[in-house]
């Protein structure tokens, strides 16, 4: 644990923000991933699900949590297994 007063503030401050964006990164995979099972059963509301995972995938890029062309990556490849099945 630091002693100085500064470092202290620091180890805080970057413990909340570790936590806050590991729950945006979880919310990220658990949209592609409920978007890929949505593609794969053929439901209705894939569409939906995509655009979710997409602005998640977005919002997650702009904050620097993954590259933004990771998350290029990864809508193309949604949006590809979307158009393929129907």
């Amino acid at each position: 644990m630091p002693n100085i007063k500064s470092a202290i503030k620091r180890v805080k401050t970057s413990e909340a923000s570790k936590a806050h964006n590991a729950t945006i990164k979880s919310s990220m995979r658990t949209a592609v991933k409920k978007a890929e099972a949505g593609i794969t059963n053929n439901d209705a509301q894939a569409k939906e699900a995509f655009a979710e995972a997409a602005s998640k995938l977005d919002k997650a890029a702009a904050k620097g949590l993954i590259h933004k062309n990771a998350a290029a990556r990864k809508k193309s490849r949604l949006m590809k297994k979307l158009n393929a099945n129907g």
